[in-house]
């Protein structure tokens, strides 16, 4: 594509990508997985190979753990010895603008001109942008958008492409464990597309082999089955639970499921039985668990823009009289670096007010404080998105539970649910596991910050914003 002859087409582009760069350079590091997933990737550089027992707690300590997303968590670790916090939100800025680039292009080539494609882009990128966190499954948007490119231009009766599948497949495998919807979106197209299925047959039966390409072979098919069925995933990680209409996101996102129906049944254009059959399928999907909204909205955005071609034709992508190549190029280059003067580090020279890169569940202050007081003794028990971070940071201090869910059995995470609630039986619980340090958030276990105040066994030796630091006490707090 030449830009002097697309350049009205850059310019729209650049404005939805100098929105969503912002978005993805302010929006801060939630822990979550991403910590634990950094020591993960240290441990692999390290050694030269996938660990299969758990080191990082003491309660599952030596217990076999299926580290999958090996590869993102080595990439995650490359970026941040190479140039910590301003490279690793440098890569997410990259990773979104090319899964947004393509899919931009994918909505223009369903039909919506320029502004149209870049208003549902913008409309895509912030009802998904929940799941914007560093996490493995954040390298698989792009070859996701990538996947439909292709199908798409297979039913178009170009076939190139496919041969592409084969090296995403193996990508996907080692990145993230979705890598079954490759081969889900491949069968949809198989079976209810138009093209030459005899290529695309042996397109995917390749894929299918690839998938082996990764360092627990075959056995990473059981590991999809086991993920998928395992009960503490099920019964505690929000992730997995269904998607509700709470936060900005999710409003946006169901206002947008109401819509569609009468804007399907009221545009002239019709959807095909492939386009149906992936917009039940991924929206059965979104509405089953929070984590696989995102899917959904990638197709939803570009079949939404197929069913307003008539109308953006009409009101907003009139045809322009006279282009201006040059000054189209050098406004779209111009937002498309602004956003970056947003990376941490850089805004807090201009601005005085600048957000954290880091939100309050990175416990960064009483971590630092706990690595340099060694001689308070004892296991550790701690909020389990805090575990995250310790696991990284403090690794002489194995934790009690994190955000490996299916770690951990349910009856630990009853127990977690238990304590993190004071409930009655709070300090025996920490009792019988022999807790002599607990680290709280403030905002997430109010409840048992007041009861260990008002214990005559814990005392408080450390707080800041928020984090608070208990010792466990038989002797009175000095």
């Amino acid at each position: 594509m030449s830009f002097r002859k697309h350049s009205y087409d850059l310019l729209w582009l650049s404005i939805a990508l100098l929105i969503l760069l912002s978005l993805a350079l302010l929006l801060p590091l939630s822990p979550q997985d991403y910590w634990w997933y950094l020591r993960l990737g240290q441990d692999v550089a390290q050694s030269g190979s996938v660990p299969t027992v758990d080191t990082y707690s003491f309660t599952q300590a030596g217990t076999s753990f299926f580290y999958q997303s090996w590869l993102a968590a080595l990439v995650f670790w490359k970026t941040y010895q190479a140039g910590g916090l301003v490279l690793t939100f440098f890569l997410r800025a990259v990773v979104i603008a090319i899964t947004y680039t393509l899919l931009w292009i994918l909505v223009r080539n369903a039909g919506a001109g320029p502004r149209l494609a870049s208003l549902l882009t913008i409309l895509a990128a912030l009802a998904g942008s929940s799941n914007w966190s560093f996490r493995p499954q954040l390298f698989i948007y792009p070859i996701f958008v990538l996947t439909l490119f292709i199908l798409a231009k297979w039913t178009q009766g170009e076939k190139r492409g496919l041969w592409l599948l084969p090296v995403l497949s193996m990508l996907w495998v080692n990145l993230h464990g979705s890598f079954p919807l490759l081969f889900v979106l491949g069968a949809f197209a198989f079976v209810f597309g138009k093209g030459n299925k005899k290529q695309l047959a042996i397109a995917f039966v390749i894929s299918a082999l690839t998938i082996f390409i990764n360092p627990h072979g075959i056995y990473v098919l059981g590991y999809v089955k086991d993920m998928l069925s395992a009960p503490s995933n099920q019964q505690f990680s929000v992730e997995w639970m269904p998607m509700v209409n709470r936060g900005w996101q999710a409003n946006l996102f169901f206002a947008w499921l109401l819509i569609f129906a009468p804007l399907a049944a009221l545009s002239p254009r019709k959807l095909s039985l492939l386009e149906w059959v992936n917009f039940i399928f991924f929206g059965w999907l979104a509405l089953l668990g929070i984590r696989y909204v995102i899917w959904f909205i990638f197709i939803m955005v570009i079949l939404t823009a197929s069913l307003l071609a008539e109308f953006g034709a009409r009101y907003l992508d009139k045809p322009i009289e006279k282009e201006k190549p040059v000054i189209n190029i050098f406004a779209a280059c111009l937002l498309l670096l602004i956003p970056f003067s947003l990376l941490p580090g850089f805004r807090d020279s201009w601005w005085p007010d600048a957000p954290r890169a880091y939100d309050n569940a990175n416990p960064i202050e009483a971590t630092e404080w706990l690595a340099s007081h060694p001689e308070l003794t004892g296991p550790l028990w701690s909020d389990f998105s805090y575990s995250s971070y310790l696991i990284f940071a403090l690794p002489s201090r194995p934790v009690w539970i994190d955000t490996r869910f299916e770690l951990y059995p349910p009856e630990q995470w009853e127990k977690y649910i238990a304590i993190a609630n004071a409930s009655p039986q709070w300090e025996n619980l920490l009792g019988e596991e022999n807790i002599q340090l607990v680290m709280l958030s403030a905002g997430g276990e109010p409840l048992l910050i007041t009861a260990m105040k008002n214990s005559n066994q814990w005392c408080g030796i450390y707080r800041d914003e928020d984090a608070m630091i208990f010792s466990k006490s038989t002797g009175g707090c000095q």
